[in-house]
């Protein structure tokens, strides 16, 4: 599958769910993926939406619905029903038009403090990780980690079982936005990220397209594995109790031909992107196809 898909490199990805769930009325504090339950045809709605901009590579509802994350909601005895529930909201919204991966994210707990273990951490992706692959996903990707060994762990706990395997992780520390909260660099990233048998690396949320054009850059050397490119639409800024994002489709399709150059083989969006950023960056890829 991966193989096949590359072959039209650069693959274009989804935009925010998140962001888009508050537009539709997501209150602050509620889990998106219990959506899936509750207001199925919403999730769907969005997820369909992306994929009539152009998206080859549509991503589940799934974010936060590991055992670990769940919990702290209350909600760990729905946890096989919420990743079955978002696998086949968005096979229905991506119907023959687009890939579904499963997006798992991280646990929100700390190895470093000991709030987690490492066996915790193995036993809650790995559960998640085959139920979203016994549901039907092309692939699963781990998205949004802030710490490279959680990262580790996941993508080896979700390994062999049938499909691809990635992780992408969140730049937004340093002077140049260009290490995770932990200090890594996209070139220890890449390594220990291949190492540990991952089939896509890549950087997404934190930080806008800019800075993550040079993380691309530099993950594409350091990897042989394709890069996973998702940023935000900007930095977010706090507008009263609201998180806003400034950068409009255009602004961020503009820079899409060097992320491009640097490497990237996904290319979508991330927090505060909608399909509007989706269909500028297919017209961008477009663009520089035919330039080429």
């Amino acid at each position: 599958m991966l193989t096949e898909l590359l072959s039209r490199a650069p693959v274009i990805t989804d935009g925010a769910l998140g962001t888009e769930l508050q537009a539709r009325g997501l209150a602050s504090g509620e889990l998106p993926d219990e959506w899936n339950l509750y207001r199925p045809e919403v999730v769907e709605d969005v997820i369909r939406s992306y994929v009539n901009a152009g998206s080859d590579v549509i991503l589940t509802a799934t974010f936060r619905a590991n055992r670990i994350a769940l919990s702290a909601k209350g909600l760990e005895d729905k946890l096989e029903l919420i990743n079955r529930a978002g696998v086949a909201v968005a096979k229905r919204a991506a119907g023959d038009r687009a890939r579904v991966f499963g997006s798992l994210g991280p646990s929100g707990k700390l190895l470093m403090t000991g709030d987690v273990t490492e066996d915790g951490l193995r036993s809650a992706f790995a559960e998640q990780a085959r139920i979203v692959a016994s549901a039907g996903v092309d692939a699963i990707m781990f998205e949004t980690m802030t710490d490279l060994d959680e990262a580790v762990i996941a993508v080896e706990s979700a390994r062999g079982l049938g499909v691809p395997v990635g992780a992408s992780m969140v730049f937004d520390s340093g002077k140049n936005k260009d290490r995770t909260m932990m200090g890594a660099t996209p070139e220890k990233v890449a390594e220990r990220l291949e190492a540990a048998g991952a089939d896509i690396i890549g950087a997404n949320c934190g930080t806008g397209i800019d800075p993550y054009i040079e993380v691309c850059r530099r993950m594409r050397a350091a990897t042989s594995r394709p890069v996973w490119i998702k940023p935000n639409a900007g930095l977010p800024q706090v507008e009263g109790d609201r998180v806003v994002y400034r950068a409009t489709p255009e602004e961020f399709a503009a820079r899409v031909p060097a992320l491009i150059e640097a490497g990237a083989s996904f290319i979508g969006g991330c927090c505060g992107t909608n399909p509007a950023f989706i269909r500028a960056v297919r017209a961008a890829i477009a663009n520089a196809t035919n330039a080429a």
